[in-house]
This record gives C-alpha cells, structure tokens and sequence, in this order.
C-alpha cells in the first residue's frame, strides 16, 4: 500500500457534519419560492454538490431561478448555517497526527473558499492545513475536478504519486481520477455506498480509523 505526502480533504461529509446548517439554508431558500419542506432529512442531496446545481437537478428551478436560490441560501448561511456544523469523532486527533508527522493537509470543497476559512477556524481546524481552496463567490472553479487542479498547481516538484484526495461524493473521486491521483472514499458521509463504488475510487474507508490507516500506508 502507497504511502502519501500530501492528503487532500473535501470539507462537508469528510472533515465535517454540515447536515443541520445546509439543509436549514435549503428549507430557507426554498421558502422564499412558496416552497415548505419540513424534513430536514429531504434535503440531506444538497450536502456537497454546489446549491445552484442541487436546485436544479431536486426541484427542477431553472438556472436563473437556481442562481436566485443559490443567493438565498448564503443569506442563511453566512448568518446561521455556517456555525451549524460540527467537525466527526476522530477528526482531531486523525489532522494532529497526520500533521505531527509531516504530512501536508489540504482541503479541496466545493463550499466557497470564504465559508471553508471561517468554519475551519471556529471548529479550531484551520491551523492544520497548508491550503485552502474551494469554490469562488463569482461562480467560478465550480467543479471537483477544476479545484483539484488547482491544487496541483500550487504543488510543484510533488510527484502525483504522493498525493491523495479524501472524500465522501462522487464528484470527490471522479476529480481525483481525472487529475492522475489517487483517492479515498468515506463511507460515513453522505454519497451513497453504490454512486461512491460507481466512481472507482483507490480505496474505501468504513470509518475515521479506517481513513488513517490508508493515508498512512496500511500502518
């Protein structure tokens, strides 16, 4: 088993229970529409794809009434959501090794670069990384695999042998494998096993234990 120099975390289902806070800014949302969703658990398909594109493919809005959307929920959630997330059980103290022994930390979301920041600070993750790179405010590097490009680019002479992407949706692996580099799949996010065993990852990890086993070659 490779053994791995620099892991690259996605943010929501990976690091993170983002559950309440973005299911809240969807309920939000939806309600400037005339749209009621009580369940919480309904929107749970909104955690990791960007909020445009899941108001699109869930309730059929079209792209400018998905934009309109989209800016609804930042109102929310730059107030309330964004302190409605809790970091795992095992995420500490899985970063404080992982960092103690050298490796270089990065998280690679598709939540916007100034949400990440702020959520990583408050959960008292954030010193941890090296890098931070999500999506844009704009609208811009809104895809997986174009953030993961980024990253790369910011890690030059790092064969891509030595890197690995962590990550509990498809779009997570799908990245990985269309930038040459390997992956780890979550199960304890909130990708489906079936869409996360569709996209091939590298590996497969049951638990937080089971994520650092694999990151540190099988030890």
């Amino acid at each position: 088993m490779a053994t791995y120099d620099v892991v690259m975390f996605d943010l929501d289902g990976t690091l993170t229970d983002p559950k309440i806070g973005i299911t809240k800014s969807v309920q939000y949302a939806l309600s400037k529409f005339n749209i009621f969703e009580d369940n919480l658990d309904n929107l749970e398909p909104f955690i990791g794809p960007l909020p445009a594109e899941s108001f699109q493919k869930y309730y059929s809005f079209k792209e400018s009434r998905a934009r309109q959307a989209a800016m609804f929920y930042r109102e929310y959630f730059s107030k309330f959501g964004i302190y409605e997330n809790v970091v795992y059980p095992g995420i500490p103290d899985l970063l404080m090794q992982l960092y103690r022994t050298r490796k270089k930390l990065i998280v690679a979301t598709l939540k916007p670069t100034l949400f990440t920041e702020k959520i990583l600070k408050r959960l008292e993750l954030y010193d941890y990384f090296t890098l931070i790179v999500g999506s844009n405010l704009d609208g811009t590097r809104s895809s997986k695999a174009e953030i993961i490009q980024y990253v790369l680019s910011e890690l030059p002479g790092i064969l891509k042998q030595n890197i690995i992407m962590v990550g509990d949706h498809e779009q997570d692996i799908i990245g990985a494998n269309n930038n040459g580099i390997d992956s780890i799949a979550v199960a304890y996010g909130y990708g489906s096993i079936e869409e996360l065993q569709n996209a091939n990852p590298t590996y497969f990890a049951n638990s937080v234990e089971d994520l650092r086993v694999l990151i540190n070659g099988g030890k």
